[in-house]
């Protein structure tokens, strides 16, 4: 079985947005750590060159685990990535809607994809953030 690359480390996570030359991606990132931070009621980690809240182990049928973040971010340079995506909120609402009253993104099976947070809404950002955390709490309770 192939021995899982992206983990949990030890690294700094104020350093590590230290470093981000743009200042408004450094900005963006500064507030996203606060908000996950008080959506999931956990510490950041670094796992690779993405901050992750929580953590979760899952199995496949086929035997294969992993450890992964409940959700979380990666400040790229082009976009910043957002883990937050997946089957619809437990509460019956549909992403689709939430995506719809975001404002400029661009989603993929699991991510969302955002230039700056000025390009979006960020209440509706927060109830996706708290929708995706609850979606894993149900899935893997801790």
């Amino acid at each position: 079985m192939a021995e899982q690359k992206t983990k949990p480390h030890s690294g700094d996570v104020d350093a590590y947005l230290a470093q981000i030359e743009d200042p408004t991606r450094r900005a963006d990132s500064r507030e996203l750590l606060a908000m996950m931070a008080d959506v999931s009621g956990h510490e950041p980690v670094l796992w690779g060159t993405m901050v992750g809240f929580g953590q979760y182990h899952y199995r496949y049928a086929s035997g294969h685990e992993w450890d992964a973040f409940r959700i979380g971010f990666a400040p790229r340079k082009g976009d910043i990535s957002l883990y937050l995506l997946g089957s619809d909120a437990p509460d019956g609402e549909p992403q689709a809607s939430l995506l719809a009253r975001l404002g400029k993104h661009k989603a993929g099976k699991s991510c969302l994809y955002v230039k700056r947070l000025a390009d979006i809404d960020h209440a509706v950002l927060r109830e996706l953030t708290v929708h995706a955390y609850a979606r894993m709490q149900k899935a893997y309770p801790e």
